[in-house]
């Protein structure tokens, strides 16, 4: 998705950045992990293949990625990014700890015979066990939930736009309104999640943000599907405030590739 492309997110707990071709060596080495692919699950790609999908991942209109990296604050609560801040070296190969993505989908049922709906299934991967439980993960989807939902309307207007939606549907997603603005009358249903069932740490992180099981047993492949409904910013932000991510704010990413 091209909206994300001069866009990065900090917080006093985390900065995330657009996916671009300076990263992928870094998360080509990741993927190597058999851990990984398998929590993944992603077959290993030689290096110029990595390349080709960073390059695909920006130009899809259905998918919205950011590279999380440690934070650029000094690690105080109340330090706030600045721009002045934000420097190539803020989201260098060294700061790197993993990505955040949306795929959106149309979600008409399993038979195809119930209303469209705009479904957006998030990914998160904190790579390295030496990354994990210290708190990235909450700070990266709490941040990236609340840029979703911030900006629903543009990130709906690039998915209809990209040409992977038929008319049709278009049409039937628009509830009523009788318009030809691209996201008016569209709206996001629900985020989601697929979750192996063994995966104790992330089940627990993403319930305690308020998604909920569809099923009360996992699916043929062993995953746990949860959805979040309430998509209100006043929710995200006391959440923010609850897991002490000070200092949200969206800045220009002037790097280019």
């Amino acid at each position: 998705m091209l909206l994300n492309a001069n866009i990065a997110l900090c917080s006093s707990k985390a900065l995330l950045v657009p996916y671009s071709s300076w990263h992928v060596p870094r998360y080509h080495e990741w993927m190597k992990d058999p851990e990984i692919q398998e929590a993944t699950a992603s077959e290993p790609l030689t290096l110029e293949e990595e390349y080709s999908m960073q390059r695909s991942w920006r130009q899809d209109a259905d998918k919205l990625t950011f590279i999380v990296c440690r934070a650029i604050t000094t690690g105080a609560e109340d330090d706030i990014p600045s721009q002045a801040e934000l420097q190539a070296e803020s989201d260098s190969p060294a700061t790197m700890v993993g990505d955040i993505n949306l795929f959106l989908r149309i979600d008409d049922g399993e038979e195809g015979d119930s209303p469209p709906q705009i479904v957006g299934e998030i990914e998160l991967m904190i790579a390295e066990k030496v990354n994990q439980r210290r708190g990235f993960g909450r700070a990266a989807l709490l941040m990236f939930m609340r840029y979703i939902i911030q900006n629903q309307g543009a990130i709906l207007d690039e998915f209809v736009g990209g040409g992977d939606v038929d008319v049709e549907t278009v049409r039937k997603l628009r509830t009523g309104v009788e318009t030809a603005a691209s996201s008016e009358g569209l709206t996001l249903e629900c985020l989601s999640v697929k979750i192996g069932q063994a995966n104790l740490r992330s089940l627990a992180l993403f319930e305690g943000l308020g998604f909920e099981r569809v099923s009360a047993e996992p699916n043929f492949f062993g995953e746990f599907e949860l959805r979040k409904a309430d998509l209100s910013l006043g929710g995200v932000d006391a959440a923010l405030e609850g897991a002490k991510v000070r200092g949200f704010i969206a800045l220009p990413y002037e790097r280019t590739e």
